[in-house]
């Protein structure tokens, strides 16, 4: 049966590079990453970033990992997921679930946001925070911690290499080698 790990965080925590990593170590394996913010650029084009739109839109995550799971395929979703009931939801959908969060200053996050290179995500995040309409996880709307995460990274003192493997060690232990 495969299984799906949601690795969360603050925005420029590291998460996106630390799913490649880990991608990268399960190559061969039948995985499908889940990149929120890609998905974004095909649900909402023109994203509010509102409580309702996250709110769809981390439910639509939480079932198409769902989905994929059911059809053999592992997931790993790269979402932040501000709220603790979007990540829930995937865990009482998904029997063979891993929440991993992926630990950093707000002062780190929005060093590294400034530099970081990715496909999808939106650039100038947390300049973009000082806005009064801005909606930044950490900034202007909670991000919520889940009490107890199956695993917490610090991505401060660890880099995304050294915590693919981490991640990887738990995957197989939790599922069997898997």
């Amino acid at each position: 049966m495969a299984w799906a790990i949601w690795i969360t965080g603050l925005p420029g925590s590291g998460k996106t590079s630390v799913v490649r990593e880990v991608a990268a170590k399960l190559k061969g394996k039948k995985l499908r990453m889940l990149q929120l913010d890609e998905i974004r650029t095909i649900v909402t084009p023109h994203p509010t970033y509102s409580e309702q739109e996250r709110d769809i839109l981390y439910a639509f995550l939480a079932y198409t990992a769902k989905a994929l799971t059911e059809c053999g395929v592992n997931v790993i979703i790269d979402a932040t997921a501000n709220r603790k009931r979007y990540r829930n939801l995937a865990r009482r959908l998904i029997p063979r679930f891993v929440e991993i969060y992926v630990s950093c200053s707000l002062e780190t996050c929005k060093r590294r946001e400034v530099h970081r290179i990715a496909e999808f995500t939106p650039r100038g995040i947390y300049e973009k925070s000082k806005a009064p309409e801005a909606a930044v996880p950490g900034v202007n709307v909670p991000y919520e911690m889940t009490e107890n995460p199956e695993l917490t990274i610090d991505s401060e003192s660890v880099g995304p290499a050294e915590a693919a493997e981490i991640i990887v060690q738990e995957i197989k232990r939790r599922f069997n080698g898997t």
